[in-house]
């Protein structure tokens, strides 16, 4: 059985409490092995001077599933190097929802693709690579 799917209870809690996603009120509503969905609803200190959802709101719900996406494995991932694209504004009223997909993966490097939408509206796509450890961080002990 994969480390996935047997302790896939313990992954998910433990990147569903991950403490900055919280503190912005970003929810985990979707796992599966290399795939991450999150919801953020923004609210008034998250917005820039024109009204809009801040851009490091926007990242920091991309880099979140990101890092949910290439840790659902069990085994630690951490991030290399991402490039987002902002491609329209995420709007104060609307929910925003990340997916990360992963692309391909290697025994040490995954790739994911990363949409981040406000209602049905594609506001941000980012690319990003994780170096994959040799520890799990899940099933020990």
């Amino acid at each position: 059985m994969q480390l996935h799917e047997q302790y896939y209870d313990d992954i998910f809690k433990a990147l569903k409490n991950e403490p900055y996603a919280n503190y912005l009120g970003i929810q985990l509503v979707e796992l599966k092995e290399g795939f991450a969905k999150a919801i953020l609803s923004p609210t008034a200190h998250m917005l820039n001077t024109h009204g809009t959802v801040h851009g490091g709101v926007i990242f920091s719900l991309a880099d979140y599933v990101f890092a949910a996406a290439s840790n659902s494995y069990g085994t630690t991932a951490v991030g290399v190097t991402n490039t987002i694209h902002y491609m329209s504004a995420g709007l104060a009223d609307q929910v925003l929802t990340a997916e990360a997909s992963e692309i391909k993966k290697t025994r040490r490097l995954a790739w994911y693709r990363i949409d981040v939408w406000s209602n049905d509206v594609l506001c941000a796509t980012m690319e990003a690579l994780v170096y994959r450890k040799n520890e799990n961080f899940v099933g020990q002990g």
